[in-house]
């Protein structure tokens, strides 16, 4: 995100920005995606300066436009690292909630204002409340208070806190641990979980028993199970 002068919120132009963004990534053959903030602070969230006197239906398209693109991220095959150097609020909280992992500053710090103002924070509560536990989203929602980094760690929300100069190293770190192996089954699996997460038992193991009896016939599952029984560096078709 680069709109540093307006601490990079998420006006609908940007989010079409970025929506389109991850689109791209998404039919690359890049195995992952960072999603960083140049500026002050990760993201204000939402322009309050497009938004003021915004009609009923403008709303709906900014937040359907938002929500397609917090989708988006989750779609891809990707897998997605939220680096997260300041301040991320309302929205801008709702993007770290929504990507598959978090690598935060210690100078970071994440809220969802709404509950303190005059217009709840609805739509970053769904990303919020899938993230971290339902008191702890109420919290936040209901106090609109920020919390620092190392709660958000302990909340969930978060995957690392490190010192900010050694931010970009240890989301490179995370991202290529989290990248290695088949890129195929890397993307299958991503959207495996978003797909089964909120389901009950019963049937996440019935979507899930499904899924991966059908990804055992993947060329590059077969070929994890052969170099393991071979004893050899597996050599990865992602098909």
């Amino acid at each position: 995100m680069n709109r540093p002068e307006r601490r990079n919120a998420l006006s609908l132009g940007h989010l079409r920005e970025l929506r389109d963004a991850f689109e791209r990534a998404g039919e690359s053959d890049a195995l992952g995606v960072i999603l960083a903030g140049n500026g002050p602070v990760f993201s204000a969230g939402h322009d309050f300066s497009e938004m003021a006197g915004a009609g009923l239906r403008e709303m709906r398209e900014l937040l359907w436009t938002c929500t397609d693109l917090m989708e988006t991220i989750q779609r891809i095959p990707q897998v997605v690292i939220a680096r997260v150097h300041g301040l991320a609020t309302a929205a801008g909280c709702q993007l770290v909630a929504t990507c598959d992992l978090a690598v935060a500053s210690e100078e970071a710090s994440f809220a969802t204002p709404g509950g303190k103002g005059g217009w709840f924070c609805h739509t970053p509560i769904v990303a919020l409340s899938r993230a971290i536990s339902r008191k702890h989203a109420l919290e936040m929602a209901l106090t609109g208070d920020p919390i620092d980094a190392q709660t958000a760690l302990q909340w969930g929300l978060v995957n690392r806190v490190v010192p900010a100069e050694l931010l970009d190293s240890a989301t490179l770190d995370l991202l290529q641990r989290a990248t290695r192996g088949s890129a195929f089954s890397k993307g299958v699996g991503k959207q495996g979980f978003y797909a089964q997460v909120d389901l009950d038992q019963p049937k996440a193991y019935a979507y899930a028993v499904e899924l991966m009896a059908a990804a055992s016939q993947s060329e590059d599952a077969q070929e994890g199970m052969r170099s393991f029984l071979e004893k050899r560096p597996p050599r990865w078709s992602n098909r």
